[in-house]
């Protein structure tokens, strides 16, 4: 880069003291100040080129699905990536009473909220303390978490199954709910941990001087100063429960009391040949619906949640 170098000397005058020593400034050129901006401006065009071409990755099979469950089944094959000729709703009604979507969806709704709330409550009670208070075997205790997130859940499948059955537990929905919390504890309390150390303490120290226990100062005081953390964690437990396919297929079996990710396999097996290409992509769609609008609602909570520590 071309500058020009300007240098300052400090003299001290008779008697006094030497000014200070040389002093170099460099001043950028405007065919440098060119130059730079035309190197970021062409990083800002690769940058959301690359972004542009991302999202539309993203996007259009999400587009081609919702567009696809409007048609009948004859403009699925015959033209796949045109308009439906009309709007056949026919297909959600269809799907959503003779394919039993109804019963798998609130079976969903029942297990994911469920689970959702024990794992958030117990995770950020963990993780309040592991963060918070010094121990023997904090340490221990924080990685045995965090080693349980890197132990497949497939190991785990037989040892449950027979837990499950010797507790009673075994196709019932509360028992779902607890092997969900139990699956989704280590990454949370693996997330909330690091996210209540960015918490400043000297609130909670001032809510003891005012004589507070540390259940009230956790639950009236911290939990709402996490609350970022907490939805941005709860987002993705969200997505992970309610796209679990491998613990509802062994865990649960009995037809009344399958959940949503079982519902779609179902309904995509049982047509045999014939298909029912329709009401499996509205089926498909009504699946997608939950999770998308549970992201576009607290889009900001998640993005704050994950930046929260990055700058103090």
């Amino acid at each position: 880069m071309k500058t020009t170098d300007t240098a300052t000397t400090g003299v001290g005058t008779p008697g006094s003291p030497a000014g200070p020593g040389p002093t170099v400034t460099k001043i950028a050129t405007p065919a440098a100040r060119r130059t730079a901006k035309a190197e970021g401006a062409t990083l800002n065009v690769f940058s959301h080129g690359v972004l542009i071409i991302w999202a539309i990755m993203v996007v259009m099979p999400l587009l081609w699905a919702v567009m696809t469950s409007f048609k009948d089944d004859k403009s699925i094959f015959t033209s796949p990536w045109s308009l439906p000729d009309k709007l056949h709703f026919e297909n959600w009604s269809r799907a959503w009473t003779q394919a039993h979507m109804s019963d798998y969806f609130l079976n969903t709704l029942l297990v994911v909220g469920g689970s959702l709330v024990g794992t958030l409550l117990l995770g950020s009670m963990a993780a309040y303390v592991l963060a918070r208070f010094d121990f023997p075997g904090n340490r221990f205790i924080y990685f045995l978490f965090i080693g349980g997130m890197s132990f497949p859940v497939i190991l785990a499948l037989v040892p449950l199954f027979y837990v499950l059955q010797n507790m009673a537990l075994l196709n019932t929905l509360h028992g779902l709910i607890l092997v969900y919390i139990a699956y989704s504890l280590p990454f949370t309390v693996f997330f909330l941990t690091a996210f209540f150390r960015t918490l400043p303490t000297s609130v909670a120290e001032a809510a003891f001087v005012d004589g507070a226990s540390h259940t009230r100062t956790f639950f009236q005081v911290m939990l709402p100063m996490a609350r970022p953390g907490l939805i941005s964690v709860g987002i993705f437990n969200f997505l992970g429960q309610w796209n679990q396919y491998l613990l509802p297929t062994v865990l649960n079996t009995e037809p009344e009391k399958k959940v949503l990710s079982q519902g779609l396999v179902q309904l995509a097996v049982s047509q045999g040949y014939k298909g029912d290409w329709s009401g499996l992509f509205a089926g498909l769609v009504m699946a997608m619906l939950p999770v998308l609008a549970a992201y576009i609602v607290f889009q900001r909570q998640v993005v704050a949640g994950l930046t929260a520590g990055a700058v103090k």
